[in-house]
């Protein structure tokens, strides 16, 4: 599926979402189901995703439609950069994921860090702030922000998780293979920029 379709398909969702939330008869709400299905469709139809099991994630999305928030955790020892290598493809990417209820952006990250590397850090400064489809990732069907912090190394030793094989610090010529559904080149290599330029203020897009 090409970005396009995706983000038409992400439209039409947020767009279905926002009117069943404000939906005042039951015909608009009959509409807006409407326009829920023919996004489920698109989606299926280009990802090769069973219709009902994309009807039903979308289904689960309650409320006013916003962005996903993603946090990123880039932890430096001796100019190298931590890592951690992905179960689902082998690859690499910066610790982090889905910013979780309850918890600040700089709580979850260091939660984030700790749970797929083993390592506790503390987060110390805000280093960007993207649109994660301003960037070459692959197409998803959520509109998402991925924050990334500089994240102090405080303890801890290199292990594995449920979601990731392993974590090891690299210098920035010996970057391995990244998985770019969560970081890309581009924006590893800016890490390393921010190391070196501490007076930098954070990034946006």
């Amino acid at each position: 599926m090409s970005a396009s379709w995706v983000d038409w398909a992400a439209r039409l969702q947020a767009l279905a979402q926002n009117g069943l939330e404000y939906a005042a008869t039951p015909f608009d709400v009959d509409r807006y189901q409407a326009i829920r299905q023919i996004a489920a469709e698109m989606v299926a139809a280009g990802s090769g995703l069973p219709i009902d099991q994309v009807l039903g994630r979308m289904s689960g999305e309650l409320g006013y439609a916003t962005p996903k928030v993603d946090v990123r955790g880039a932890v430096f020892q001796d100019d190298a950069l931590l890592l951690v290598r992905e179960r689902r493809d082998h690859c690499w990417t910066l610790p982090g994921g889905w910013a979780e209820v309850g918890l600040s952006p700089a709580e979850n990250v260091e939660r984030e860090v700790f749970e797929e590397s083993g390592y506790r850090t503390r987060a110390v400064k805000l280093l960007a702030v993207y649109d994660r489809g301003k960037h070459p990732h692959p197409p998803h069907p959520h509109h998402i922000y991925k924050i990334f912090f500089l994240c102090q190394l405080m303890g801890g030793e290199a292990s594995s998780s449920t979601e990731t094989e392993g974590a090891a610090f690299f210098r920035e010529g010996e970057i391995p293979e990244l998985s770019v559904a969560r970081v890309t080149p581009a924006q590893i290599g800016r890490m390393f920029d921010h190391h070196r330029h501490p007076e930098w203020p954070a990034d946006f897009d």
